[in-house]
C-alpha cells in the first residue's frame, strides 16, 4: 500500500507538525508554520524533476549548467485549505504557474463536489504537484486529480500535511501512478473522516474559520 508514499521524516519538518498539532497554537503561528513546513515538504516533491544542460557564462569561464527541462511546474491548490501549502512552495518555485480546484466534502456523504477548476494550459507538458494538507478519505484528493488527468496531466505529484491510511489506500487504488508525499502518516480516520490524531480542519485553522 505504502510503495508510492514517502513520509518526510526531516526533524524540523516534525517539529513543526508537532506545534501545528497542538490546538493552542494560535491562527497566524499556525499559518506561518504551514508555509514553513510546505516549503520543506517542496524540497521532497521536486527530489525527481528532470534536469537539461544550458550553456552560461560564470564570471570565470563558460560552462554547461543543469537546469529544470521543460515548461515550467504547475502548482495545482485544492480549495480552499490547499492555499496554505501554496505560499510556501511559491517561495522555492516562484515562476511556477497556479492552478484551483474547488471542491468541498458533503459533510453526510463524505463525497466531493466541484465548485470550481481553473488550470494552467499544457499540463500534459508540465509537471504538475497538487497541494491539500489533510489525506483523510481520499475522496477529494482522487476527485482533484481525474479533473487534472481529464485535462491533460500525465506527471502528477501529490503533497500533503498529513495522511490517513485511508486515504493512502484510495489513492494508491485510484492512481497508483501519483506518488504521495507527507510530514507524517497518521493512525486511522474518525467517524466523521477527521484524521486522528491530525489537526483539526486545516482549513479552519490556517484562516481562522469554525
Amino acid at each position: 500500500m505504502r510503495a508510492h508514499l514517502t513520509v518526510v521524516e526531516h526533524p524540523l519538518v516534525q517539529h513543526k507538525l508537532t506545534m501545528m498539532r497542538d490546538v493552542a497554537t494560535p491562527t497566524p503561528e499556525f499559518r506561518r508554520l504551514m508555509q514553513e513546513v510546505s516549503l520543506l515538504l517542496a524540497y521532497e516533491v521536486t527530489r525527481d524533476l528532470k534536469l537539461c544542460k544550458r550553456e552560461i557564462d560564470t564570471p570565470l569561464t563558460r560552462m554547461k549548467a543543469p537546469v529544470l527541462d521543460g515548461k515550467k511546474l504547475a502548482l495545482i491548490s485544492i480549495l480552499r485549505a490547499g492555499n496554505g501549502l501554496l505560499d510556501g512552495v511559491l517561495q522555492l518555485i516562484p515562476l511556477a504557474r497556479v492552478g484551483f480546484v474547488g471542491l468541498y466534502r458533503d459533510e453526510k456523504t463524505l463525497e466531493p463536489v466541484q465548485y470550481y477548476f481553473k488550470v494552467p494550459d499544457a499540463l500534459q507538458d508540465r509537471d504538475v504537484i497538487a497541494l491539500d494538507p489533510m489525506l483523510a478519505t481520499g475522496n477529494s484528493s482522487v476527485a482533484a486529480i481525474d479533473l487534472l488527468k481529464r485535462a491533460g496531466a500525465r506527471r502528477i505529484r501529490f503533497m500533503c500535511l498529513l495522511a490517513a491510511p485511508e486515504g493512502v489506500a484510495r489513492m494508491q487504488e485510484a492512481h497508483p501512478d501519483v506518488p504521495i508525499v507527507t510530514a507524517a502518516l497518521d493512525e486511522y480516520l474518525n467517524e466523521n473522516g477527521y484524521i486522528v490524531p491530525g489537526l483539526g480542519d486545516a482549513g479552519d485553522r490556517i484562516f481562522g474559520t469554525n
